[in-house]
């Protein structure tokens, strides 16, 4: 219903009563306590259960180290861009790799006060809720007028099927939160305070690459896309703004430049820099299908099809499903004229044909036909990618098309007539991330534009239309007294059919080996001098799940171990290809084999030798195997390397000092 005249200001804007206010910050705090609850509940599965992992388990046991290590920074005042706590005796760059700083300062209080468990499920909901709630606020801020729009539109943008897949195991691409106020600031309405919006950018960028750097090149690439699409959309609102934008975007270089070119120098050329990937990008492509499919974190979800469209659980990032998809295609061409719902498209579309890869594949086959991925081979950073994580960049888009959707229909009249909504505008106008639009007008990446309706307080008008009170008019029509009902339920409807599939179920987990009680406890201390290192068994240096890790993690980097699950040189000093884990010692492939074929290997004097070169390396003093699910093969074959070990508090111990000397 339309506002009452004494919420309105002269200028046709609500004024702020407090009234008013009191209700608008109910709603808000319902929506965000509405996401929190949201991204707890899919977290339930691991509260208060130390012997459950999230299904990608090597993955969380690397971000709860992650977490540890940045607590130590900070009450240890080490370097956190390098740790010498994993692959002694040459350390780990973490600049390098995910170490995701930007989560890990912040919560360490919960690290240390809770454990790197707590500290990480912390972090998941504090990515989806906090992704959610960037998003919500934007939308309302900017681009809808409606509360119950911009909530389901950031509903989309933090609990997508992509976004909960990422959050079981890849912090770095869940924790999307700072991406709205990015946008913000790059495509703020206003030409003033170029410099302190600039330094703003720059802050907020420089704060997303230790969060994530990916997720800052899929951003930069899609506002790209974007920024072009719009323009040649409304080239009059591209020519007043842009200089502006340049100039945000300069300041924010230089601030965001200057506070990365130590740490990035780090990453590239600092000890223990890589290049490449360890893995082959490329092949880590969607199906086509799987847009149109459900994934396995949904209600309709199952185990078997996704794994046939999806390189893995964790990069289920679109499975849309066909109601999304046909929704979002009848709201680009509903509202084609808006300058911004084509800028969406285009990027959406863009980002969609990326995830396909090389080579487009529909339901597990191959089509033989190129994917435009092809054209990014051999651009520098985009290359290293992972294809299939382009469509994250659709899950925004759909959600803003959503919420945009919703905003209009709420604002329909039964015959299609009126609107009656105290908010942004409606018709073809040009609105991006900021202001309102209607019927062509040319409100690029800011204000409100009319095709000659006439706008009363603060509504307006589009098609020669009359919006009164505070509404905005449409079509052509007169305003009506009350709400469309019939259109908002039948648009209501059509979402609500198209988003209930896709709501999302707890993450799945895994058991897990507990951190045996020697090490957990500290009986380690014993055999371990300073200098020396603990040995987990076997020592990890692929892409397997890797003890090192976690019985790091777990026990607060208390402890200098070889191995590790990382990212880092292959080990020749004139090859710095990228390399899973800590360059392979012969002794460590030869108890992987025990471990991952459950057999005993024949051993001889020389690879007696080679152990013992090998835990000289390592600076060994103590090997330590705790559950395996080969351990009696493990076992088995360190005896006969070492000398027989014994049992000492749930784990097989072997005190390899006196061989080593």
């Amino acid at each position: 219903m339309a506002a009452p005249a004494a919420d309105l200001a002269p200028g046709g804007r609500r004024q702020p009563g407090p009234v008013r206010t009191r209700r608008v910050r109910s709603v808000d705090a319902a929506v965000v306590a509405g996401y929190l609850g949201l991204a707890v509940l899919l977290t339930s599965r691991q509260w208060g259960r130390p012997d459950r992992l999230f299904h990608q388990d090597n993955d969380q046991m690397l971000f709860e180290w992650m977490l540890a290590r940045a607590a130590r920074a900070v009450t240890a005042g080490e370097n956190p861009l390098h740790s010498a706590a994993l692959n002694a005796p040459d350390g780990v760059n973490l600049m390098a790799n995910t170490s995701v700083l930007g989560l890990g300062v912040p919560l360490a209080p919960v690290t240390l006060l809770f454990g790197t468990q707590a500290a990480f499920l912390v972090a998941v909901v504090v990515s989806l809720a906090g992704t959610a709630t960037a998003w919500y606020v934007l939308l309302a801020r900017r681009l809808v007028g409606s509360r119950v729009a911009a909530a389901v539109g950031g509903l989309v943008c933090g609990f997508a099927p992509g976004m909960v897949a990422q959050a079981g195991a890849h912090l770095h691409m869940a924790a999307q939160f700072l991406v709205p106020p990015i946008l913000a600031l790059v495509f703020r309405p206003g030409t003033d305070r170029v410099r302190r919006h600039g330094v703003a950018l720059g802050l907020l960028v420089a704060y997303q690459v230790f969060v994530g750097e990916e997720l800052l090149v899929f951003l930069a690439l899609a506002a790209g896309v974007f920024a072009v699409a719009y323009a040649l959309a409304d080239r009059a609102a591209a020519r007043r703004l842009a200089p502006a934008l340049l100039g945000r975007l300069g300041v924010g270089a230089l601030v965001a430049g200057a506070l990365l070119a130590y740490p990035l120098w780090f990453q590239f050329l600092g000890p223990q820099h890589y290049r490449g990937m360890p893995f082959h990008a490329r092949g880590f492509q969607l199906d086509a299908a799987s847009f149109t499919a459900s994934a396995r974190q949904t209600v309709l979800g199952d185990g078997y099809l996704p794994g046939l469209l999806s390189p893995n659980p964790t990069e289920e990032n679109s499975f849309f499903g066909p109601g999304l998809l046909v929704l979002a295609v009848v709201v680009v061409v509903w509202l084609w004229r808006r300058p911004l719902v084509r800028a969406l498209a285009a990027v959406g579309l863009l980002a969609a044909l990326f995830s396909l890869g090389d080579t487009v594949r529909v339901d597990g086959a191959s089509t033989g036909l190129p994917g435009p991925y092809r054209l990014l081979a051999g651009v520098p950073l985009l290359d290293l990618v992972v294809p299939a994580r382009f469509a994250l960049i659709c899950v925004p888009v759909l959600g803003v098309l959503v919420a945009l959707s919703l905003d209009r229909a709420l604002a329909l009249a039964p015959a299609g007539g009126g609107a009656v909504s105290a908010g942004p505008g409606s018709g073809g106008g040009a609105t991006a991330l900021s202001g309102t639009g209607s019927e062509g007008g040319a409100a690029a990446l800011s204000g409100t534009g009319s095709e000659g309706g006439t706008a009363a307080s603060s509504g307006t008008g589009s098609g020669g239309g009359t919006a009164a009170s505070s509404g905005t008019g449409s079509g052509g029509g007169a305003t009506a007294d009350r709400p469309g009902v019939p259109v908002r339920l039948l648009w209501g409807g059509a979402v609500a059919a198209a988003l209930l599939p896709l709501a999302p179920t707890p993450i799945r987990t895994v058991p897990t080996w507990p951190v045996p009680a020697f090490v957990a406890d500290g009986g380690w201390r014993a055999y371990v001098p300073a200098g020396r290192t603990l040995v987990p068994v076997p020592p990890v240096t692929g892409a397997g799940v890797s003890p090192a890790t976690f019985w790091s993690a777990r026990t607060g980097l208390a402890f200098t171990a070889p191995g590790g699950y990382f990212i880092g040189p292959s080990g020749d000093a004139d090859d710095p290809t990228a390399h899973w884990g800590a360059p392979d010692r012969p002794t460590a492939a030869l108890l992987r084999r025990a471990a991952e074929t459950g057999e005993v290997p024949v051993v001889t004097d020389a690879d007696r030798r080679q152990a013992v070169a090998d835990l000289r390396h390592w600076r060994a003093a103590v090997l330590v195997q705790g559950g395996l699910h080969q351990g009696e093969a493990v076992r088995r074959t360190v005896d006969a390397l070492v000398g027989p070990g014994r049992e000492v508090d749930g784990a097989w111990v072997w005190d390899v000092r006196p061989l080593v000397g």
